[in-house]
């Protein structure tokens, strides 16, 4: 038994040094196999295993405080007492360490496997933070070119409102030397209008005089 408990504490101290020191790849290693003791059915022959250790542990104890009262009565313990209460002082001891390394086992692997999740979380965020950088640079140099474009454009507007004024003022113009074209043209229209009549006022006092000119020859 004792020799049992002596290879477990072994085994235990071997397990919680790798876990505390990293050496190549037996971290890991480690790791991965205390996660596999609790999966499945792990986990329950563990606690099982605790328990009856702990039972064990009890008994050793009241055992250890059995064979002090008993000295305590008699003055002295027997040389047998001596032996079964030194022995069962070593198992205890040694059950109370595995017990321990135990539990530190289980929280070192507890913890460790959280530091993990969260190097892998922390380096999952760095890659989405760093995605998300470049995609606000990129939409950065999007946004610059959009100003120049609409920068462009707001010139391009200017200038074509410029050239609509131009135009309207000099379409402007055109209509009025168009509408003076027209008022000039009707002017002309009047006159000769007033030429025509007087040239028919004209024929025919030319004409009555042809006729009584006619008159005075005969």
């Amino acid at each position: 038994m004792i020799q049992l408990l002596y290879f477990v504490l072994f085994v235990e101290g071997l397990v919680a040094f790798l876990l505390l020191v990293k050496i190549g790849p037996l971290r890991e290693l480690v790791i991965k196999s205390l996660d596999q003791v609790k999966m499945g059915k792990g986990p329950a022959t563990v606690k099982t295993v605790a328990a009856t250790m702990s039972v064990i542990l009890l008994s050793n104890l009241m055992s250890i405080i059995k064979i002090q009262n008993k000295g305590a009565k008699l003055g002295t313990m027997s040389p047998m007492d001596q032996v079964l209460w030194r022995t069962h002082l070593l198992e205890a001891s040694l059950m109370g360490f595995t017990l321990f390394l135990g539990f530190l086992i289980d929280r070192m692997h507890h913890y460790l496997s959280k530091l993990i999740a969260l190097r892998s979380n922390i380096g999952s965020s760095k890659e989405e933070f760093e995605k998300l950088t470049k995609e606000k640079m990129q939409l950065k140099e999007k946004e610059e070119k959009a100003s120049k474009e609409m920068k462009l454009l707001k010139e391009q507007n200017l200038n074509l409102s410029e050239t609509v004024k131009k135009l309207k003022t000099e379409n402007e113009e055109k209509v009025k030397q168009i509408e003076t074209a027209e008022a000039h043209v009707v002017s002309l229209q009047k006159q000769s209008a007033d030429l025509l009549l007087e040239y028919d006022r004209l024929l025919e006092e030319n004409q009555n005089l042809q006729v009584q000119g006619l008159g005075y020859k005969k």
